[in-house]
Order: structure tokens, then C-alpha cells, then sequence
């Protein structure tokens, strides 16, 4: 593992620095968190690693194993931990991040709560994600594409090494990032690494004009290292620690019922006072049987031929995928929404069912914060980010719970918060300009009757 000092020692020469970068990305990518990391995004896009490196073996007479290559190896592989990560960041970032200046947000980049998305994703796979404050929108590093340099004194990030490469015959591209710019680099297949791109600072003043174009005329760089970590739990580890051995399990029981369906779905037979017949005979009797569908057995000696299936176990297979099914989301901490999708499911038992993921996401709350007040600190700006969740409600409930109070709210408040359970808050804002607009109105109208009630027009006759 290479840290920030291993890299000061380097100093300025350059052939030194490409080995240093080189031999950190080597060391990185025979980390455990780089293959804890390799493995869960497999596992996020379905490509569970478990039950795919699963095979089935037969055993000789002798004992000598073989691959069998005869009866079905289906590779049945799961979607939880997909579902799970996905269901997390929705939770606590489907309805975007939110902040007291109007203005914070557009200073972070139009896309913000997208990145957020992203490296909240990110995170949760490989344990740690990385944003970058790349003058006027963030960039998403995984952990899977960046090597981290730590302080050895501090533990803070303060430089690291973004690389990529297509396939194993095209380049390798890799960039160092420090406090005082970023270099970029590049190894040709069969050629030595090289420079691509000198130092920059990541703050560039640009000029253009008419005959000369667009130049750069200045250069700085933030009061601090631009790239801030985001984590996806306390223990700084992938989320698909602790559920991949149930995940596995579950994976195996599916793909084994699968194959014993398959496997079952022809009979066998078994022949009687036959002892005579050799292997090739009954090879005979069975080609026989497929096409013809029937075959004659001679009876003189009590020969016999009888037809069996297999009755497959049911129960125990369905006992045990539910029972691994419950425990994962209990272990995840996730909800599971077939609890709470009957049509007269309370309020109270709606947040019930919401504590777990609720408790999970109020600790995982302060890592994000963290990272969004990184990258403010960057930006050199103050405020406060908040969130509100995405949750399941009973519709007629809530509005009930709202109306019941109304004497002790305004009206504005009202609006806005129905809106946001029926899940139109953007019509919030149409319904109060018209409710105004209809006040003002009658207000008008009021003022234009006269005192029995009868509309006067609004002047006064001669």
C-alpha cells in the first residue's frame, strides 16, 4: 500500500514518479478492498461470482473426479444486492439533496444530485467512492479506478491516482492528482510509460478573442485537495460484506431445484431377469424407446420393463429460500415491500416496516454529509445539506392526519404537503398562484356590492 509520503519521497523526477504510480496501481489492484470491490460489482449487475465459479463434478469408481457434463447446470443468480444498494441511495437521495442557498447548487453543477447518485452507489459497492470538484461540476471516481494516497500522519486523502485501460492490448492511462495540480500519463502497448499532459492546476482563466482565440491566461488551485472520499458505512467496507455467503446459499438452493426440475423431467427404467443384456443392448432399448416409443420385452423368462420418475422435494427448497430471503433483508437492514403491500396496511405499520432502513440510513446520513461538506469546503462556501426520503405512505391517512390539524396550520403549508403525498410537489406552487389569484378576485367582487348585497358596478351615480 502506497501512501502520500511514499510519494514525496519521490520528488520531482519524473521516470521515478511514472514507477511510483505504476507500482501503486500493481499494489492496489492486489488489495483486498480492490477484489472485495471487483466481485460486488459483479454481484450488482447480476453476474453473481458465487454461483457462476459453481460446478458440478461426478466420481469415478476409483474416486477420480471429472466435471460432470451430463445432467443440467443452470446458474441461477440473484438480484438483492442490487436491489438493496439501489433501494438505499433512493431512499436518502431520490428526492435530490437540498440546501439553505439557492445558489449551492449550481456552484456543485447542474447534474449534482445525479453525481451524488452515483458516487452514493459507488460507495455502497466497493466501500468507498470518490468525488471530484472539477472547477464547475463534480466527477465520480470508484474504488475500482482510483488509488488513494492517505496521509500516514492524518489518515486524510491528499493525492491519488486515477487510471483506466479498455482491454489489456490498449493503452493504460493514468493521472496523478495533487494538491498543486494533476499530470497525465500513458503506456502505449510495448512502449515505456510517457507524459501526456503536463501539471495543470484545476482552476484555468480562459481569454478568448477574435483573432487569437481561446487561450489560457491563468492558472490556481483550491485551498485544499479537491478529490473528498465518501464511505459507505463506518466500518469503511463494501456493503456486500456479511450477505455474500447468503446470497451464495440462496443462489445454489435456486439453481440446484432448476437443475433437478430438468433432470427429472425424463423417466428411467429398470429392466427385470435382463442380467444378460450389456451395455450396448441397453443402449438399443432406450434409442429404441425415443423413437419408436414403444419396445418388446420377452416375457418367456419373466422379463420386465418398468417406467419410473423422480418425485423432486419440494417443501424443504421453498422453506429454505424463503427463510434465506428473510434473513438477508434483515441483515441488510432493507425493506421489503411485500410486508407492507396490502391495500389496509396502516400508517403505523408503514413506519414499522421503514425502522430498520430508516435506522440504517440515519448512520449512513453522516458519511454523505461528510462527503457534500468536503465538497463545499472546496468551493470555499458554508451551508447545510439535508435530505428528505423517499418513502411508501397510507395516501388517505396522511391527508386525514393533515386536514385534522389544519386550524393550526396555514394554508401554504397545507398545499405543499398534500402535494407531496398525492406526489406532485411541482403543482404545488400552480395551486397557490391560483388560490391567490381567486382571494384577490373575490376580495374585488366583495368590495363592488353595495350594502343590500347587490352589485353596484363600483362608481357612484350622479
Amino acid at each position: 500500500m502506497k501512501t502520500y509520503q511514499d510519494l514525496l519521497a519521490v520528488g520531482e523526477d519524473e521516470k521515478k514518479r511514472i514507477e511510483f504510480a505504476l507500482a501503486a496501481i500493481s499494489d492496489h489492484q492486489e488489495s483486498e478492498v480492490f477484489k472485495i470491490a471487483t466481485d460486488a460489482e459483479l454481484y450488482v449487475r447480476k453476474k453473481n461470482v458465487g454461483i457462476n465459479k459453481a460446478e458440478k463434478f461426478i466420481y469415478t469408481f476409483s474416486g477420480k473426479k471429472l466435471p460432470d457434463e451430463y445432467s443440467a447446470n443452470h446458474k441461477c443468480s440473484s438480484n438483492f444486492f442490487g436491489r438493496f444498494t439501489t433501494q438505499q441511495v433512493q431512499f436518502l437521495l431520490g428526492n435530490g439533496v437540498k440546501f439553505t442557498k439557492n445558489e449551492t447548487k449550481e456552484k456543485l453543477g447542474k447534474d449534482f444530485d445525479v453525481k451524488a447518485q452515483r458516487a452514493a452507489k459507488a460507495a455502497l459497492v466497493g466501500g468507498c467512492s470518490f468525488g471530484f470538484m472539477n472547477y464547475d461540476h463534480v466527477e465520480v471516481f470508484a474504488i475500482t479506478e482510483f488509488v488513494p494516497l492517505w496521509d500516514e500522519e492524518t489518515g486524510a486523502l491528499r493525492a491519488g491516482i486515477r487510471f483506466w485501460q479498455l482491454t489489456v492490448d490498449k493503452p493504460l492511462r493514468f493521472t496523478i492528482y495533487e494538491e498543486d495540480g494533476y499530470t497525465d500519463y500513458i503506456r502505449r502497448k510495448d512502449k515505456e510509460a510517457e507524459i501526456l499532459n503536463e501539471k495543470r492546476t484545476y482552476i484555468k482563466t480562459e481569454k478568448t478573442t477574435k483573432f487569437d482565440g481561446t487561450e489560457i491566461v491563468d492558472g490556481k488551485n483550491y485551498k485544499r485537495f479537491p478529490i473528498v472520499p465518501l464511505w459507505a458505512n463506518e466500518e469503511k467496507q463494501s456493503e456486500l460484506v456479511g450477505i455474500r455467503g447468503g446470497i451464495d446459499c440462496y443462489d445454489l438452493i435456486k439453481s440446484g431445484f432448476a437443475n433437478d426440475v430438468e433432470d427429472a423431467a425424463t423417466f428411467y427404467w429398470t429392466l427385470e431377469n435382463c442380467g444378460g443384456m450389456q451395455d450396448k443392448d441397453l443402449a438399443k432399448f432406450i434409442n429404441r424407446i425415443r423413437t419408436v416409443k414403444a419396445a418388446v420385452v420377452d416375457g418367456d423368462d419373466g422379463a420386465k420393463a418398468t417406467a419410473h420418475t423422480m418425485e423432486i422435494p419440494y417443501n424443504a427448497r421453498e422453506t429454505a429460500l424463503a427463510r434465506i430471503e428473510r434473513d438477508l433483508y434483515a441483515d441488510y437492514m432493507a425493506l421489503n415491500v411485500a410486508n407492507i403491500s396490502a391495500s389496509s396496511v396502516t400508517a403505523t405499520q408503514i413506519e414499522a416496516a421503514y425502522e430498520p432502513l430508516n435506522e440504517k440510513a440515519d448512520a449512513w446520513e453522516y458519511c454523505v454529509i461528510d462527503f457534500i461538506s468536503g465538497l463545499l469546503d472546496v468551493l470555499g462556501i458554508e451551508d447545510d445539506p439535508s435530505f428528505t426520503r423517499s418513502m411508501i405512505v397510507n395516501q388517505a391517512e396522511e391527508i386525514e392526519k393533515i386536514l385534522t390539524a389544519a386550524e393550526y396550520l396555514n394554508d401554504e403549508f397545507i398545499i405543499r404537503k398534500i402535494c407531496y403525498i398525492l406526489g406532485c410537489p411541482d403543482d404545488a406552487d400552480e395551486i397557490i398562484r391560483k388560490r391567490d389569484a381567486e382571494e384577490t378576485n373575490r376580495f374585488e367582487t366583495e368590495a363592488d356590492m353595495n350594502e343590500d348585497g347587490e352589485f353596484d358596478g363600483g362608481g357612484q351615480s350622479e
